[in-house]
């Protein structure tokens, strides 16, 4: 099973699986490296890119984060707005300092190497780092960045039954790999979904590491609505994609006195969409954002708790904590059953999977019991079935911002509409993940975050200048 810890993580813009999961990747080589005692015997390295990490890599800046990576810049701690400072040595002097500690020559123009068409046996996402070392002798790893940041080598990809366990977590209290029995075990212990989950986490850690982990994580998340609604211009890449949340916000302010918006009974509405703009417009300009569960879909899960903390009255930290568990429970059922990688079931492993955990989320917060929360979460899978990948440029820009937008206010619907039921639905939550995985499966490729089909193609056919050399650098404004 899939802890919180695991399945909300904070890290850096444009994408989970082509921006977190490589740099992530990169740490845990230069990790390889350490343990073998051979970082300071490395003369040369190369870098591999498969799949969709080369596809639309450079509009997601996949070769920066990787270099970022082997700098030694973790995506929890990085400092975003210094990330052109790291990386000018790379580029001016044409050099690469492994962890800090080491320094190499590196060209990125033929140390990078590009492999679109070619796609590894067990996911899109997948690079191999190759080291020459000062003997001759080579050492490699390859590593699939399965989404949301999730990443596994070539071992892990062999044993998948033990991919990403939290230690201890086989032993615990209330088991459950499908939603048939996570109902079960709430109806059986008399627990809602995010106390049976707490109990699970409770296993493992204490609960001061717990509650602390979601209050940074919360908080992580309101600084991420704060910074998108200060900051304005154009987003980077080559597409001239505005931001918007600055202006909307300071519209939204300017009338939130007046009659007619007193008046407006959807203006929630508008500030959903807010708060989703927001985040999506920092992770598109590179900046710290929690993965939810990936960077794609950031957005959903904020914008539906910050409804939640301006727009009900019940609104508590508690709250907000049993908002993240619930959210956990759905997140690890799809992750577990299906996929939340858009490279490998299109968009709606991303935005169909964050909009059915806050439907789920939400609903616990209006009232609901656990068959009421799957029921919303089914909701919020079954409408976002099909739903494509196709980022204009390989940018998550266009049509990802709005994206997040549609898919938290179709969240809000799914609880609310869940909510007004018993929780019994026509189709289970168990069988709108197999489908979605079924439909994914079926899904061409070029639909699948590869920049090569739909929108990326028909919407706009200026291509930006990302996907011509290295990629854009993005920096946190």
């Amino acid at each position: 099973m899939i802890s919180v810890f695991d399945l909300f993580k904070i890290g850096i813009g444009p994408s989970s699986s082509h921006t977190v999961g490589p740099m992530v990747a990169a740490n845990l080589f230069l990790a390889s490296l350490h343990k073998q005692t051979i970082l300071t015997k490395v003369a040369a390295l190369e870098i591999e890119l498969y799949g969709s990490l080369a596809a639309t890599g450079k509009g997601h800046a996949t070769d920066t984060a990787i270099l970022l990576g082997l700098l030694g810049h973790k995506p929890s701690t990085i400092d975003t707005r210094l990330t052109s400072q790291y990386l000018s040595p790379i580029f001016s002097d044409k050099t690469l300092n492994l962890a800090g500690e080491h320094t190499i020559a590196f060209d990125t123009k033929s140390d990078i190497h590009w492999y679109g068409e070619t796609v590894l046996p067990y996911h899109p996402n997948a690079m191999t780092i190759r080291v020459t070392l000062a003997d001759g002798n080579i050492y490699q790893q390859t590593y699939y960045s399965v989404g949301g940041g999730f990443v596994i080598n070539e071992e892990d990809a062999t044993n998948p039954d033990e991919d990403h366990a939290t230690p201890n977590i086989d032993s615990i209290p209330y088991p459950f790999n499908t939603a048939a029995e996570l109902l079960q075990q709430c109806r059986q212990h008399r627990l809602s979904i995010s106390e049976l989950v707490l109990a699970n986490e409770l296993h493992c850690r204490n609960e001061d590491d717990v509650n602390a982990y979601l209050d940074s994580i919360w908080a992580s998340m309101q600084d991420c609505v704060t910074r998108g609604c200060q900051n304005s211009g154009i987003l980077p890449g080559g597409l001239d994609v505005k931001r918007r949340a600055q202006a909307l916000y300071l519209q939204l302010c300017a009338e939130k006195d007046l009659p007619s918006s007193q008046e407006d009974k959807l203006v929630a509405m508008d500030w959903i969409d807010l708060y989703a703009l927001a985040v999506n417009e920092e992770n598109a300009n590179g900046g710290n954002v929690v993965t939810a569960p990936t960077n794609g879909a950031a957005g959903i899960i904020p914008a539906v708790m910050h409804y939640y903390r301006d727009f009900l009255s019940n609104y508590s930290i508690e709250g907000a904590r049993k908002y993240l568990l619930n959210a956990t429970a759905i997140g690890s059922l799809i992750k577990q059953n299906a996929s939340i990688s858009g490279a490998e079931v299109g968009c709606q492993g991303e935005v169909g999977s964050a909009c059915a955990m806050a439907a789920s989320a939400l609903a616990e917060i209006l009232g609901g019991d656990p068959a009421q929360c799957l029921n919303a979460a089914e909701i919020g899978i079954e409408h976002n079935l099909g739903l494509t990948c196709d980022p204009v440029g390989g940018l998550v820009q266009v049509p990802c911002i709005e994206r997040n937008a549609m898919g938290a206010v179709k969240a809000v619907n799914a609880a609310r509409l869940a909510c007004r039921g018993d929780g019994q639905h026509f189709v289970s939550f168990d069988k709108v993940v197999e489908t979605m995985k079924q439909t994914g499966e079926d899904m061409l490729d070029i639909y699948k975050e590869t920049s090569r089909g739909g929108l990326a193609v028909y919407a706009d056919n200026r291509i930006p200048t990302a996907t011509h050399g290295v990629s854009v650098k993005y920096s946190q404004c």
